[in-house]
């Protein structure tokens, strides 16, 4: 490895990655442009990596992670195997989305908090899908050039976490702890889509409201959790 490359250049090239391909989508963005957001040459970005592919693979693995992006050991990145960045995102998406609390509710036999109950299954979901906005928002934002990819958050993550929410709605229902609904899928569809919104997407908001995450938290547990709690 030449001594001429700054090692912190890499968390630096992964963070511009990011940011373009948030921006443009996988097809459109070009290793000129990405170069360009970090302030070099073309030639720069691929003493690090080989391809766009191994970029993209590099900016998966290291979305939301909280330490800075290491130089690795052998330089540029090769181009990962065919299906390697399928499997990570896989593996990722398995280790990261469970849902404790709603699972231990779903295996509760006595309600005696429902209130308490309901807005901790609310704070979690939160808390998840904020922990993981910028990879959720890549996989959303690249879906229509990697459906594969993105399958694995729509198919997996989402409509796992839906399923469950689904079947916690339709159980407090028919305790009648929760107010009755029509349609627990599609509530539990609007409960999911509106965290997603305020955790994930009103962070690439081009006209964002001024609010900092803690209160945008409260302000959704508690607009959800009244309009699902029974009056009665």
């Amino acid at each position: 490895m030449p001594r001429t490359i700054p090692k912190e250049r890499f968390h630096d090239l992964v963070e511009a990655a990011t940011a373009v391909f948030l921006e443009q989508g996988y097809r459109r963005t070009q290793m000129a442009d990405v170069a360009a957001r970090m302030g070099v040459a073309k030639g720069t970005v691929y003493l690090y990596v080989e391809s766009k592919e191994a970029l993209f693979d590099e900016v998966l693995r290291h979305a939301d992670r909280s330490e800075p992006a290491e130089l690795p050991g052998l330089l540029p990145v090769a181009t990962p195997a065919p299906g390697a960045t399928l499997e990570m995102v896989r593996k990722r998406v398995a280790e990261e989305a469970a849902l404790p609390v709603l699972a231990a509710a779903l295996e509760s036999r006595r309600v005696t908090d429902v209130r308490g109950e309901l807005e901790g299954i609310l704070r979690e979901l939160y808390a998840v899908l904020s922990l993981h906005r910028t990879g959720i928002k890549l996989l959303d934002r690249c879906s229509e050039d990697h459906p594969q990819l993105a399958a694995v958050w729509f198919g997996t993550g989402r409509e796992g976490a839906l399923e469950l929410l689904r079947r916690y709605l339709a159980d407090r229902i028919r305790r009648r702890r929760l107010a009755p609904v029509e349609d627990p899928a599609a509530t539990a569809r609007i409960v999911l889509e509106t965290l997603v919104s305020w955790a994930v997407h009103r962070h690439w908001d081009p006209s964002p409201q001024k609010v900092n995450d803690e209160l945008a938290e409260r302000a959704v547990v508690e607009l959800l959790s009244r309009a699902l709690l029974d009056p009665n």
